[in-house]
């Protein structure tokens, strides 16, 4: 396939071109591209052709999960919303906490998935050794929840912590937000309201010393043992000391924002209540705020969305029983465009926060980059149209999006994974075929 007439966001620069692809791979770039006899010719008709999204957070929910959401449903939104890559993290039923158990889950992936895929490897308060066993290209990064969890997936034991920080052979990506502070304030809010705690209290719950003294603790411990740690889903200012500005390259320890989080503030829990419970909690106006100028800043590296579905008769639910998270991989590239035009963020820094520095950051081999020889993971955008985002739109398997009643100043126009246009406005076309996601040597 050659594809003309292409407005290019890569690297830092902007440059109009045309991208021939062969074999699922970029071939060549250049001002025209003359196409070879039996190629099939894409007009971009100069809209703005971005390397796919890598979202390295994301709760696809299989195995075990899946009346809420599966690899095949929510990687189908993915590609639609220009999403050519994503990380599953591991706290399914059960929670993938063994090497078996993830070999498992990529031998039922195959065949299933839409978008490229990896997955991260949990840890656990009993699986040490495990962890001391990964090699480099089994997962894409060790999950650590340092705040609470579900399952066998909290890692309360300051032994093990240690333990797993001194040991990893892949980086540590961290959930940080403190248990015995959040146990404190739910009893605090159980005591006011009993159990029909208001949504507008969850980031007083969720609150900003529980993040803060986990994110602590987690630095803390990467800079004693020397660890490679990420730190997922920043949702404070005040975490914000913790991480350098400037570029990711030689960076030991990195950050992650959601796109909830630099879209969204704590006066949206009149509207949505809870639709945008998630954790750790979207907080202040201020917070946004504070998380949008350190993107800019390069202070935080990556961003993602945390993708996590529920079904809405699970979100009715009062207060205590409502589970935490929301669906966004369908609509998390027009949300970061809307923030563009508003002036707040460029589109050069979200390219390299979602595309590039994760593939940097990870060791992904040959993605996140429109360059000769790369695989050919492309997101094509019109600029002028508008989306507006209707229920009978979404295609998230839990069949709802909290912005539902939106509208946004642009259009998803066309994903190509793997070379292969697989998406072409809001229709998925081929059944899928992503493939699994490999990882260079990584120390």
């Amino acid at each position: 396939m050659l594809i003309i007439n292409a407005h290019i966001i890569n690297e830092g620069h902007e440059t109009p071109a045309d991208v021939l692809i062969r074999n699922g791979r970029i071939e060549k770039i250049a001002a025209t591209i003359n196409p070879p006899p039996g190629t099939t010719v894409y007009d971009a008709r100069g809209q703005w052709l971005l390397p796919g999204l890598i979202d390295d957070q994301v709760h696809f929910r299989e195995p075990g999960l899946t009346h809420k959401g599966d690899l095949y449903s929510e990687s189908r939104a993915a590609v639609a919303g220009g999403v050519t890559s994503y990380f599953d993290m591991p706290n399914n039923k059960p929670a993938i906490t063994t090497r078996a158990l993830l070999a498992e889950k990529y031998a039922g992936a195959q065949g299933r998935s839409f978008a490229n895929y990896a997955f991260y490897f949990g840890g656990a308060n009993d699986n040490l050794e495990e962890i001391a066993a990964l090699q480099p290209d089994e997962a894409c990064a060790l999950k650590v929840f340092m705040g609470a969890s579900t399952g066998n997936m909290l890692v309360d034991d300051p032994k093990t912590l240690e333990g797993i920080f001194q040991r990893s052979p892949l980086m540590v990506v961290t959930h940080c937000e403190d248990t015995p502070t959040i146990s404190a304030n739910e009893a605090a809010a159980r005591a006011r309201y009993g159990d029909d705690v208001p949504a507008r209290e969850h980031p007083n719950i969720r609150s900003e010393q529980a993040c803060y003294q986990s994110t602590d603790l987690a630095v803390s411990l990467a800079r004693r043992f020397g660890t490679r740690l990420h730190v997922l889903h920043l949702t404070t200012a005040r975490e914000l000391a913790f991480f350098e500005p400037g570029p990711i390259a030689g960076k030991q320890i990195t950050v992650e924002a959601c796109v909830h989080h630099l879209a969204m503030d704590a006066d949206d829990y009149a509207t949505l209540g809870h639709l945008i419970k998630c954790n750790p909690a979207i907080k202040t106006p201020q917070d946004r705020r504070a998380l949008v100028r350190a993107v800019m800043e390069d202070r935080i590296d990556i961003i993602a969305t945390d993708h996590a579905p529920h079904t809405a008769e699970e979100k009715a639910n009062a207060y205590f029983k409502a589970p935490s998270g929301l669906p966004l991989v369908q609509h998390s590239l027009l949300m970061l465009i809307d923030l563009v035009k508003r002036g707040e963020l460029n589109l050069r820094t979200v390219v390299q926060k979602t595309s590039h520095a994760v593939a940097d950051r990870f060791g992904i081999v040959d993605r996140g980059y429109i360059r000769e020889g790369y695989w050919a993971d492309l997101v094509l955008v019109d600029p002028h149209a508008t989306t507006t985002v209707h229920r009978s739109n979404v295609l998230y398997k839990c069949g709802w999006s909290p912005l539902e009643g939106r509208s946004f100043p642009a259009r998803v126009r066309a994903t190509w994974v793997n070379g292969e246009l697989v998406c072409e406005d809001g229709e998925v076309r081929l059944p899928p075929r992503g493939q699994r996601l490999h990882f260079a040597q990584r120390r």
